[in-house]
């Protein structure tokens, strides 16, 4: 248990629980847990025909996510760890408890394991029956790739969803409300995504809960213009500001990337100047101030500001600036009434004048995740679970400086993640695990629920990643059956063998490295060179199937070391995908954090093979 700068202890391994415990308790007028979930309902909710409104993401940034839950707004949120998505699993429960026969809309920030794990969770619905649409927020002008001269892009696409949130959230809960269908719904909650910027400024970063240190840092008398709400590197540092400049930037920053206004539009903006968590409010009110100025100068009318904390970073010193360009349809449904622990809107007529000053213009057990010692491999352990156990005690001992290379230009929490994914694996995967038999079924088996413990404990991009890559290599060794080693040898025999025993293992093998490639590449939307995982993978599946011919223990750790030169060899590549596509600069010179992870995992598991 650590102390924050607000001086209480937490645990980190509790702290998802028993802030959302608290949160239930307080609010039970208007929330009540998902049971068996990380997640809260509205207790309005489900309402038969009407569309449901499921929103989510990590914990830090509360009152995003579970504050918003409650009638005119969310139906329920799913909730992650700290800077991390909620899971696919999480997820699923959240919205199957807030269904009330109409669909569900998922609305939350495009970040790549919130896009992943709800992008699971929908796909689980409809198999299930349960139409859903899905509205990404996007409303973060500092990230995502920079424009190129002379390429039609829409720099839109990988930018990531911050303080804008609240809008579309709004906005979506209003229309459910009112009783719009599923697609209507999801066709306003987009655009108000689409008339929606946002762009921040931090002074001081935050500690999470169990660390000894910050995440990240601001230098002293600096001031970072556009940093992420996980402390991803800002756009540019420059020295310490008053309000007045700092109100100056955050406008001009947003003025040029504001959308054209509606035909017939009076220059109504609905503004929204939140804290990140450690900003008083006193001094949002003098940076509102000039932002008011500001924007009434270049002809704009703020309507209905807010300011406050809406979507915060745990306790970092910073402030953003929401905008979100109205039409009558959108200002319609913004004043709607709502009700939530974090916001409420009365019901009754409201006018942009109203605007102008009258002197002057049950708790949740995780069964998966539980801890395994740190250690050697436990005598008696199956193929599968030695071999992630030997994953996890390699991984581990690299867990800070996978951490330090994912904060370069991340959040810092890959090592971390992993860590915790791969303890859940290791635990899943020695339950699940059949029999004494060591052959191909037994051992895919045991993978692919790994692959699920993972993905589930882990969350964030990285656990879904890694989940698929076990999930898929899991299903492809199901379906290799007991015959696939071959003949009279075992598994364990055919991982020393050159003869056809050991070429069709290797060859097996070669096929689940090759299905999770393929499952990797189409969950996160990376290629081969763009800085990522895949850049240890894709040499290690080639170099496997080239060595078939030399047993599978020698196959094995040539494909590892390959993965590992790969891995090494990242750190002169330049990402192509979202933020990390701006911070290139920054990364250059540092290994990808999740390649070089892949490769540790690779490397002990050869280990056990030999």
């Amino acid at each position: 248990m650590t102390t924050t700068p607000a001086g209480l202890g937490h645990h980190a391994e509790t702290f998802r629980e028993d802030w959302l415990e608290g949160l239930a308790d307080a609010y039970a007028r208007t929330v009540r847990r998902v049971p068996g979930a990380y997640g809260v309902v509205g207790r309005h909710a489900p309402r038969p025909g009407k569309v449901a409104v499921v929103i989510g993401g990590g914990s830090g940034h509360y009152p995003a996510f579970a504050g918003l839950v409650g009638p005119g707004l969310a139906d329920a949120a799913a909730i992650g760890d700290v800077f991390a998505s909620p899971s696919a699993e999480q997820v699923h429960r959240t919205a199957r408890a807030a269904d009330g026969g109409a669909g569900v809309l998922f609305t939350y920030g495009n970040y790549a394991g919130d896009v992943m794990h709800f992008g699971l969770a929908a796909r689980r619905l409809a198999a299930e029956g349960i139409v859903t649409r899905t509205v990404l927020v996007t409303d973060d002008v500092a990230s995502g790739p920079p424009p190129v001269d002379g390429q039609d892009i829409d720099p839109s696409h990988d930018r990531r969803g911050v303080a804008g949130d609240f809008f579309v959230f709004k906005v979506a809960g209003a229309a459910a409300e009112r009783g719009d269908d599923l697609e209507s719904v999801a066709r306003i909650a987009a655009r108000a995504n689409a008339m929606t910027r946002t762009f921040g400024a931090a002074f001081a970063g935050c500690t999470l809960p169990g660390a000894a240190e910050p995440l990240f840092t601001v230098n002293s008398g600096t001031t970072e213009l556009g940093m992420g709400i996980h402390g991803e590197p800002g756009l540019r540092t420059t020295r310490s500001l008053s309000a007045a400049e700092l109100a100056d930037e955050l406008v001009d920053n947003l003025l040029d990337e504001l959308p054209p206004p509606p035909a017939g539009g009076d220059g109504r903006v609905a503004v929204l100047l939140n804290g990140l968590g450690r900003t008083k409010y006193e001094e949002m009110f003098v940076v509102y101030r000039q932002v008011n100025r500001r924007l009434r100068d270049a002809g704009l009318r703020p309507y209905r500001p807010e300011v406050g904390e809406f979507v915060t970073s745990f306790d970092m010193a910073g402030i953003s600036l929401s905008l979100m360009v109205l039409d009558d349809e959108l200002a319609a449904l913004y004043d709607a009434p709502c009700d939530t622990p974090a916001f409420r809107s009365l019901p009754g007529a409201y006018t942009a004048e109203d605007d102008l000053r009258a002197d002057a213009p049950a708790p949740v057990r995780e069964t998966t995740a539980r801890p395994v010692r740190d250690g050697s491999t436990p005598g008696g352990d199956l193929p599968a679970t030695a071999a992630l156990q030997a994953a996890l005690d390699r991984v581990a001992a690299h867990e800070d400086e996978l951490g330090r290379l994912d904060a370069v230009a991340g959040d810092g929490d890959h090592g971390i993640g992993i860590v915790r994914g791969l303890r859940a694996a290791v635990a899943a995967a020695r339950t699940a695990e059949p029999g004494p038999a060591r052959d191909p079924h037994s051992v895919g088996t045991a993978l692919l629920t790994a692959g699920l413990a993972l993905a589930d404990a882990s969350g964030g991009a990285s656990g879904a990643l890694y989940g698929a890559l076990l999930a898929e290599t899991g299903a492809v060794l199901t379906k290799g059956g007991p015959a696939a080693a071959s003949g009279q040898e075992t598994a364990a025999q055919a991982a020393g063998s050159g003869g056809a025993a050991g070429r069709c293992a290797v060859t097996l093998l070669a096929d689940a490295a090759d299905a999770a490639q393929r499952a990797v590449s189409d969950l996160g939307g990376a290629e081969v060179g763009e800085k990522t995982m895949l850049d240890a993978l894709d040499p290690f599946r080639r170099e496997l199937r080239a060595r078939a011919g030399d047993g599978l223990a020698k196959a094995w750790q040539a494909a590892a070391e390959a993965a590992t030169r790969a891995a090494a060899d990242t750190a002169h590549l330049t990402p192509a995908r979202g933020r990390a596509a701006r911070m290139g600069a920054l990364s250059h010179g540092h290994p990808d954090a999740g390649a070089v992870s892949l490769a540790l995992l690779l490397t002990a598991v050869g280990e056990t093979l030999a």
